[in-house]
């Protein structure tokens, strides 16, 4: 799959991105062109699991390539049809909820339309405290639509946090390339 253009689009679940990192630096030692995309929020916002800054710099380190982070950054997506696969990870509660309704109002979601338009593959690496109670049904519903592919996840903590659901983002290259072959990876919970 050398040279296929992803495009790797990072939201506020803020607690994993030291487990996203490494897999966006596989993708490119895999060969993959990797275009990096943050929403706004995890553009800009410093939490207790590091400041915006050292993200945005690592994650233009491992890919070669400035952020996209504005509307104006992702329109082009679409028309100009420059990505095959866009992977969002860790996709959070709130941008399941946008696609599921079709809303495009951040850089995140507008990527995703723009991208879906051109009917390639989008993957969604949930993350988010709800995937098995308000949540669930935006997952269900993305599930059923064509050209949506999610890395299989499941409960982070069911003890604690019983509806809490993480992608295992150890298989997120091997999800991008299911997805670009047309296929789910399996199993998709458990």
């Amino acid at each position: 799959m050398k040279g296929l253009r992803v495009g790797v689009a990072l939201c506020g679940s803020f607690c994993t991105f030291g487990q996203i990192m490494p897999q966006i630096r596989r993708l490119t030692e895999s060969g993959y062109e990797v275009y990096p995309i943050m929403s706004q929020t995890a553009y800009e916002t410093d939490t207790r699991f590091g400041k915006a800054a050292d993200w945005r710099k690592e994650l233009e380190s491992i890919t070669g390539r400035v952020v996209w982070h504005t509307l104006a950054d992702v329109e082009p997506i679409g028309p100009r049809k420059l990505l095959e696969v866009l992977v969002v990870a860790p996709c959070t509660g709130n941008t399941l909820a946008k696609l599921a309704h079709g809303l495009s109002d951040t850089s995140v979601s507008l990527a995703c339309k723009a991208h879906l338009r051109n009917q390639r593959p989008l993957v969604l690496a949930v993350s988010t405290n709800d995937a098995l109670a308000g949540g669930g049904i935006n997952i269900s519903a993305l599930m059923n639509r064509k050209n949506i592919y999610l890395v299989p996840y499941n409960q982070d903590d069911p003890r604690e946090k019983p509806c809490s659901a993480v992608a295992n983002f150890g298989l997120l290259c091997e999800a991008v390339a299911a997805a670009y072959d047309g296929e789910q990876l399996q199993p998709i919970y458990g």
